[in-house]
């Protein structure tokens, strides 16, 4: 896991500010923070399927997923797989699946002992590199936990094996979920460690855009507040940033840290966050997007709303990738 402080250039920054006129959000660029915050877990609860949120590490979040109807479950990026199991046994379900979205050691790094804890899992992921992959996916790979469908989405940048997981219940009108590990964060996304600005461009608009405006989305590292100072600090008179960043410091006191993977369960979708025309616009430019614990970046919300505005600066992110990466 890389912390600390990211250098900034003058000829980035003057990138970063164009990026920002032409309504990039707060740009591709951000400091590195060691995000020390107090977590606790959550739970998610729909009708079909039921999802716990378990901090880990300095800013990791894992997923137990679990499907309602049979009581199979799939933990997502288990790193730390004791407590995973501690877990399982608390609900009383079976685990069956490990959804891992990359290879990373703070992601991955558990999946060895977690297969001896709990013997005959199926791990699942898209990279040879993955500790303990039974089954490797590709892009628009489909599986089952109990009767919940997951679909793999292929994401390649942050590494070039990168995999969201988009998860649904067939007949079903309550909202799906999408696990986006090192993709998306709030208020920013993964840095290119294998990758271009051409996929993560892709990643952003082009596959996690498209899905259901009411999807869920749970990201894998918790910097909502930080991202959102970064933002201010690249356009200090955006109301938009301002309102969100008091919004995460609220929960923040009040939820002890689990805000920015809770956050989509109170309305934090792949759509703008407020519901009047203005704010929509506003939430569209800067609503929840992306940052990473080796990182900071192009920041986006919204389907294929404000899709055009970015479009516009992806010479921009080619830029800032050659030059910060």
């Amino acid at each position: 896991m890389v912390l600390g402080c990211g250098l900034i250039g003058r000829r980035s920054l003057a990138v970063l500010g164009a990026c920002a006129r032409r309504s990039l959000g707060p740009a591709l660029l951000g400091f590195l923070f060691h995000h020390t915050d107090l977590r606790k877990s959550a739970v998610v609860e729909q009708a079909a399927m039921k999802v716990e949120l378990l901090p880990a590490l300095t800013d990791n979040y894992m997923y137990l997923l679990i499907d309602k109807d049979t009581k199979e479950a799939a933990i997502v990026d288990p790193v730390q797989p004791q407590k995973v199991m501690e877990t399982v046994k608390k609900h009383g379900v079976k685990l069956t699946t490990v959804l891992t979205t990359h290879h990373h050691w703070d992601h991955a790094g558990g999946n060895e002992k977690l297969v001896k804890l709990e013997p005959g899992l199926k791990v699942y992921g898209g990279d040879d590199r993955i500790g303990a992959l039974t089954n490797k996916v590709t892009h628009l790979s489909t599986l089952q936990v109990g009767s919940l469908n997951i679909k793999c989405l292929s994401t390649p940048c942050h590494t070039s094996g990168h995999i969201c997981y988009f998860v649904s219940k067939p007949g079903s009108s309550e909202p799906p979920a999408v696990f986006t590990g090192d993709t998306l964060f709030v208020a920013g996304c993964g840095k290119f460690y294998e990758g271009t600005a051409d996929e993560m461009y892709k990643a952003l608009i082009e596959v996690l855009g498209r899905l259901p405006p009411d999807t869920k989305v749970y990201c894998g590292h918790e910097y909502t507040i930080n991202n959102l100072k970064f933002a201010r600090h690249v356009e200090p008179h955006n109301a938009a940033i301002q309102e969100k960043l008091a919004w995460a410091k609220v929960r923040e006191v009040r939820d002890r840290g689990a805000h920015g993977a809770v956050h989509h369960c109170r309305g934090v979708h792949l759509q703008p966050l407020h519901a009047s025309e203005g704010e929509e616009r506003a939430g569209t430019r800067w609503g929840d997007g992306p940052r990473d614990h080796h990182e900071g970046h192009p920041q986006r919300e919204g389907p294929v709303q404000g899709a055009a505005g970015l479009s516009n600066c992806r010479g921009c992110w080619r830029r800032l990738g050659r030059e910060l990466f």
